[in-house]
């Protein structure tokens, strides 16, 4: 199944540095994985590193990890964030992704919700942005 992938290049995890930080092992846990800080050691960049478990049977990579990985290799924009690169290592698939210190929740969190008008229209015209991207090339985010 790893066709889907054969014209990405697909790199070691050797090549990635997590980042652990005491008491926060990871950035964050969803549906589909968790996500990890790291470090690309080749260039010293930091990235979010997603990842997938891909379960013990023939089918290989999910279908909603592929889906997911051609949809974000598509939709470059500076609202949406970037799709690095894949890695695949000892029955996991992890998706490279570009680093961003805070996700919109925990930015509102900190700040106890109480954001200016300014900037709330600020990130509401960014998010529409992203998203009319995404619905001009029939992507719909749910």
């Amino acid at each position: 199944m790893m066709t889907a992938l054969s014209t990405q290049r697909i790199l070691k995890i050797g090549e990635y540095q997590k980042i652990e930080k005491p008491g926060q092992p990871n950035l964050g846990e969803g549906t589909y994985g968790v996500v990890y800080k790291a470090r690309d050691k080749t260039t010293d960049e930091i990235v979010a590193l997603k990842r997938i478990r891909l379960e013990v049977e023939d089918e290989g990579i999910p279908s909603t990890a592929l889906r997911e990985i051609s949809l974000l290799r598509e939709l470059r924009h500076d609202n949406i964030v970037e799709l690095k690169d894949c890695v695949q290592s000892e029955g996991k698939l992890y998706l490279v992704f570009e680093f961003l210190d805070r996700d919109l929740k925990k930015y509102m969190e900190a700040t106890n919700g109480m954001l200016s008008t300014m900037l709330v229209k600020s990130y509401l015209f960014q998010l529409c942005r992203g998203l009319a991207f995404c619905h001009a090339r029939g992507v719909m985010h749910r």
